[in-house]
């Protein structure tokens, strides 16, 4: 309740909308009614679902008309292990060390020394244990028993999260070649072709956000993270990263797919169909306007 109160004080405007999405909830009027408000508020813009042109108003439409129940699966972190497998290798996969209901399930003396938890059905919550012997168990705990009662539907309207079964799962620890935290590859596909790349750097400690062409030519936008004002070489393993992109995004009109690259074996992160739910600004602003140009919609038939 403490940590709800201090959440509400820093952005009450955002949680009293939030408030109201758990009233106007149900219907697929009453979640358009809702989009339209929470894109007001934290954009500043009318959301414009029968001539979108920003890629943050044609994730809004997405959201709304684009209900294909498979991908479902695709955003859940255990089941999205059989389609990874089945479509580019096992291989491919951070080795899965156990899947759970509950947090009390989880027998710890079975974990080796370095570990990550995350929710299956959750985004951006993971937990990372470095060293048993100094992991915070109890606040393990209730962190993970806040997330598995989140539901990204909720709030945001992003539907494909909304039947996932909320279970917890733990993956080997992995690092990169700097021997510290994992930089974060995220593809962005459209309709089976990857356009730009985001390199997430520093995550735990000061992140930072550097974007990339397929041509690895940097791109001058801001998005959630700062820039790193780092030099970023081409990576080892990144033409894989764009092949693998391809195959896991044949067919789809949209979706994120996330690797880590260890030095030169790529893994598979996660996919995400609503970059940042189609609600932060992008700057320069035009990058709105291009990266929605990208997304072509079958509209003509919701209108």
């Amino acid at each position: 309740m403490k940590d709800l109160l201090k959440r509400f004080m820093k952005k009450p405007g955002l949680y009293l909308i939030y408030a109201l999405g758990r009233v106007l909830y149900g219907t697929l009027w009453l979640d358009k009614a809702y989009l339209k408000i929470l894109f007001k508020f934290r954009l500043g813009k009318r959301l414009n679902l029968k001539n979108p042109k920003t890629y943050n108003e044609k994730v809004q439409w997405l959201k709304l008309y684009d209900r294909n129940p498979k991908y479902t699966k695709l955003v859940d972190k255990y089941e999205v292990r059989k389609y990874i497998a089945k479509t580019i290798g096992e291989e491919y996969l951070i080795p899965l060390l156990g899947v759970w209901n509950k947090f009390e399930d989880i027998d710890f003396n079975k974990l080796p020394n370095q570990f990550v938890l995350k929710c299956t059905h959750d985004s951006g919550g993971v937990i990372i244990c470095k060293d048993k012997r100094t992991f915070d168990r109890e606040a393990a705990r209730k962190k993970l028993n806040r997330y598995l009662k989140r539901n990204y539907y909720i709030n945001t309207r992003e539907w494909v999260y909304k039947d996932i079964k909320p279970r917890i799962v733990a993956e080997e620890y992995i690092v990169d070649e700097s021997g510290a935290d994992l930089k974060d590859y995220k593809f962005m596909c459209y309709h089976g072709q990857p356009k730009t790349v985001d390199i997430i750097s520093n995550r735990d400690s000061d992140p930072s956000s550097d974007m990339f062409d397929m041509n690895f030519k940097s791109l001058p936008v801001i998005n959630y993270y700062k820039n790193s004002e780092k030099i970023i070489d081409k990576p080892e393993g990144f033409d894989e990263m764009i092949r693998l992109c391809k195959k896991l995004s044949k067919d789809l009109i949209h979706v994120r797919c996330d690797f880590y690259n260890i030095n030169g074996k790529v893994y598979f992160g996660e996919m995400t169909f609503y970059q940042c739910s189609g609600l932060e600004k992008y700057e320069p602003y035009k990058y709105d306007v291009i990266f929605g140009s990208f997304i072509h919609l079958p509209i003509e038939r919701k209108n």
